[in-house]
């Protein structure tokens, strides 16, 4: 059964805004720029990019977690959209960011708009489940999956294994774009 993510974000103890760590090693590796935020969430990283100079996007089909993002945003240069984006609802433009983020949303069918959304000598980080024994693989990659999606770009950081807490094994990746 799919997550509520408007309640999910309502609740204050689901809230985290510590940046992802890929993307706090990324963010030293490139100066700021234009990036994506995909499935934002309440809005961890974009709070984090948009803090150190870069024009952020974030897109979460969550309206609680939006609103959370966009109060806590002030000042700063982010633009919180509301949508969809298994329905469509928010088209990637091909190469059109220096960064694009995606920390455990998987949608199997955004891999050659990300890949296209990212430009030349741009990155892509992001980390995604991993497929566990007994669960079920809607929401995960097997292993190697992730770099695999991005075979042709340079792998700057790869790693699989369980995260720590109580989350389940995933894959990380900083990938830049030829």
């Amino acid at each position: 059964m799919p997550r509520n993510w408007d309640r999910h974000y309502s609740d204050p103890a689901n809230l985290d805004f510590t940046p992802a760590p890929p993307l706090v090693e990324v963010a030293e590796l490139l100066p700021p720029g234009r990036a994506l935020d995909l499935a934002c969430g309440a809005g961890r990283n974009s709070l984090f990019l948009a803090s150190l100079g870069w024009q952020v996007t974030a897109v979460d089909r969550s309206a609680a977690g939006v609103r959370l993002l966009r109060e806590r945003a002030a000042g700063l240069s982010i633009d919180a959209r509301v949508a969809d984006l298994e329905a469509g609802g928010f088209p990637i433009e091909p190469a059109g960011y220096d960064l694009i983020c995606d920390f455990y949303y998987l949608q199997r069918d955004l891999f050659p708009a990300i890949r296209e959304g990212v430009r030349p000598g741009g990155v892509f980080t992001g980390a995604i489940h991993l497929v566990e024994e007994g669960h079920t693989a809607q929401y995960a990659l097997p292993p190697g999956g992730l770099r695999d999606e991005f075979q042709g770009w340079k792998i700057l950081f790869y790693s699989e294994s369980p995260e720590t807490g109580p989350h389940r094994p995933s894959a990380r990746i900083i990938a830049r774009r030829a």
